[in-house]
């Protein structure tokens, strides 16, 4: 937690926790964006989807489809994922927030950029449409 209280005060903008999940069956994949202060409850978290529970995806499915290792976790993984296995969810505390902080991909580098960017540009640009929920 240090770290990433470093990590905000030099980007000067508060990080995302990027979570990589899938169904019980592992033929759904969800990745959920959220703030890095929140708890994750798989229960609500399918609740406000309308689907049965989920779990955390294996760090296999994780290198396949988004081709990062654990603690990597970022939003713009969807890029490898042409097939369209993978659905975004979006808390949506973070998606009002005007900057966007978030791993690029490895465990050691970060970056800054608008989350209206992300959201209006990025997503559609890899026809990965996003799920808003509250958390």
């Amino acid at each position: 937690m240090e770290d990433c209280i470093e990590i905000n005060q030099k980007l000067n903008v508060n990080m995302v926790k990027t979570l990589f999940l899938c169904n019980r069956q592992q033929t759904q994949f969800y990745l959920l964006i959220t703030t890095a202060d929140k708890q994750f409850k798989a229960k609500d978290f399918s609740n406000q989807l309308g689907i049965s529970r989920v779990k955390f995806a294996s760090a296999d499915q994780l290198e396949r489809l988004l081709g990062v290792k654990i603690g990597a976790v970022t939003i713009f993984g969807v890029l490898l994922d042409k097939d369209q296995v993978i659905q975004v969810v979006f808390d949506e505390e973070v998606v009002v927030q005007e900057w966007y902080g978030c791993s690029v991909g490895t465990t050691t580098g970060y970056m800054k950029i608008r989350t209206s960017d992300v959201i209006h540009k990025f997503l559609p640009y890899t026809d990965h449409l996003p799920k808003m929920i509250q958390i």
